[in-house]
C-alpha cells in the first residue's frame, strides 16, 4: 500500500492555502455579532485586533513546532509528540466529527444559500443536493494532485483578497468623510463588562480568523517545509488580520452602528448604501469566497487523519495514497462523506459558530502550551526555527486562548459541554480502537 505524498507546494501556495482558510463565510457573517457584544466602534475593532494577535501570537509559536516536525498532520503532530498518542487521536477525532466536517456541512449550505440568488427556483431540497454536490466536486478535484489544489487556492483566495479590497476601497474612499462619526475613542462610552463583552465578541473574531495553521497540515507536501510552512502561517496571520481590520472599518463607515448590529447580510446591506445593485454583488462576492473555503478545507484536513492511520493510532485504510496522483484518497473519501451526512442533520451556519469554535480553540491552546512542554522534554531537538519573545509569545497566544475557552464554558455552557461529551466518547472510541489492534 503506498503511503507516500508528493511535495510540490511553494511557499506562496501555503500562504494562499492558510489565508484561503482563513478567509470564507466568517467575514462577511460575523462582524454584526461582534458589534452586538462589542457595542463600540473602538472596542469591536479591538476586538479584532485581539484576534490577530492571538493568530500572529499562535502562529509563531506553531511555527517553531512546524520546524520541528514538518510532516503531514500538522496540529495532530504537535499533540502526538507532546503529550502523547491519545491526545493526537482526539484531535482528529474532533476535527473529523465537529470541526472540519461541520464547517464543511456548514460552509456548503451556506453556499447554496448565496447561490440560490442567482437559481432562484433551487428549492430547499435541490439546496442540499447542490451543496453535497459541491463537496463532492471540490474532493474530487483535490484527489487529482496537489498541484492542482495549489492552483485552485492561489486563483480563489486572490479573487477573495480582491473582492475584501474592493469593500475596503468603497468604505474608505467613498465614505470616508464618516470617519469623523465612529467612536474610535477606547476611554469614551466603553462597554460595561469590558471584558466579558470583548471575550464574548471573539467567538465570531476566532471563528473567521481561524485557519492561519491550515498551512502545517499539508507539511508533508511542502518544498523546504521546515522553513516554508513556519513563514506561511505567519505571512497568513498578519494578511488576514490587516485585511478584517481594515473591512470591518470599511463595514462601520457604510453602515450606522444599529444598522450593522441588525444586519444578518452585512455586505450585502453596505454595498446597497453604495450601488443598487449591491446585494447581488455582495452575493457573488460571498459564494465565490465560500466555494474557494471549501475548496481549501477538502485539501487540508484529509492529511490529519492520513497522518493518524500512517502512526498506526487510526484505521490503516485511511493512510493509502492514490497511486497516481499521490494524495491521501481514503482519508478525503471518508470527510466527504461523513460531511454529506451532517448536511441532512444541520440547517444553519451560525448554529454551528460557538460548538466548532470551542473546540477549535482549546486544542490549539493545548498545542501551543506544548512548545514548552518540548522544549522541557526534548531540548536537543533541532529547531530551524525559533519562536521570538520565548516564552512571552507563546504565553500570550495559550493564556488568552484559555480564558476564551474558560468564558465558553460559563457563557456558552450547552455547546462547551456537547463539545466536552464528544471528546469522552472519542476516549471511548480510543480504548475500543486500541484493544482491536492489539
Amino acid at each position: 500500500m503506498e503511503t507516500k505524498l508528493r511535495r510540490r507546494l511553494t511557499l506562496y501556495g501555503l500562504v494562499m492555502i492558510a489565508v484561503g482558510s482563513c478567509i470564507g463565510a466568517g467575514i462577511f457573517a460575523t462582524p454584526n455579532v461582534v458589534v452586538q457584544d462589542v457595542p463600540h466602534h473602538g472596542w469591536a475593532l479591538a476586538a479584532w485586533v485581539l484576534g490577530g494577535i492571538i493568530a500572529l501570537t499562535g502562529a509563531l509559536t506553531m511555527a517553531e513546532l512546524g520546524s520541528m516536525y514538518p510532516q503531514a498532520g500538522g496540529v495532530y503532530v504537535f499533540l502526538k509528540e507532546a503529550y502523547g498518542r491519545l491526545a493526537g487521536f482526539l484531535y482528529g477525532w474532533v476535527m473529523l466529527l465537529v470541526i472540519n466536517a461541520g464547517a464543511l456541512a456548514a460552509l456548503s449550505l451556506i453556499f447554496a444559500d448565496y447561490m440560490q440568488f442567482f437559481l432562484p427556483g433551487l428549492g430547499e431540497k435541490g439546496k442540499v443536493w447542490l451543496a453535497i454536490a459541491t463537496i463532492f466536486g471540490l474532493t474530487g478535484m483535490n484527489i487529482l494532485g496537489v498541484q492542482i489544489s495549489q492552483v485552485f487556492a492561489n486563483l480563489f483566495t486572490g479573487l477573495k483578497l480582491v473582492a475584501l479590497g474592493g469593500i475596503i476601497l468603497v468604505g474608505l474612499f467613498f465614505f470616508g468623510e464618516q470617519l469623523p462619526t465612529l467612536n474610535l475613542d477606547l476611554t469614551r462610552e466603553a462597554p460595561e463588562n469590558l471584558g466579558s463583552a470583548l471575550l464574548a465578541g471573539l467567538i465570531g473574531v476566532l471563528f473567521s480568523i481561524g485557519g492561519w495553521h491550515h498551512a502545517s497540515y499539508v507539511a508533508g507536501e511542502a518544498v523546504e517545509p521546515r522553513r516554508t510552512v513556519p513563514r506561511a502561517m505567519v505571512l497568513a496571520a498578519l494578511i488576514v488580520t490587516l485585511v478584517y481590520v481594515l473591512a470591518n472599518l470599511g463595514y462601520m463607515l457604510m453602515l450606522p452602528l444599529p444598522e450593522l448590529q441588525a444586519s444578518t447580510a452585512v455586505a450585502g446591506d453596505a454595498l446597497l448604501k453604495f450601488t443598487p445593485i449591491g446585494g447581488k454583488t455582495a452575493a457573488l462576492i460571498i459564494a465565490v469566497s465560500i466555494f474557494g473555503t471549501i475548496g481549501v478545507y477538502t485539501m487540508t484536513a484529509p492529511r490529519i487523519y492520513f497522518a493518524m492511520a500512517r502512526d498506526g493510532v487510526f484505521f490503516q485504510g485511511l493512510a493509502k495514497v492514490h497511486p497516481r496522483f499521490r494524495t491521501p484518497l481514503n482519508a478525503m473519501l471518508v470527510q466527504v462523506v461523513w460531511a454529506s451526512v451532517l448536511l441532512l442533520f444541520w440547517e444553519t451556519f451560525h448554529n454551528l459558530i460557538a460548538y466548532v469554535t470551542f473546540m477549535d480553540i482549546a486544542f490549539m491552546a493545548l498545542a501551543g502550551a506544548g512548545l514548552f512542554v518540548l522544549r522541557r522534554t526534548r531540548p536537543e531537538h533541532p529547531r530551524p526555527f525559533r519562536v521570538w519573545g520565548y516564552p512571552f509569545v507563546p504565553l500570550i497566544f495559550v493564556g488568552i486562548s484559555a480564558a476564551f475557552v474558560i468564558n465558553m464554558l460559563v457563557q456558552r455552557p450547552q455547546q462547551a459541554w456537547a463539545g466536552l461529551a464528544l471528546l469522552a466518547l472519542g476516549a471511548l472510541a480510543w480504548l475500543a480502537f486500541n484493544k482491536q489492534e492489539k
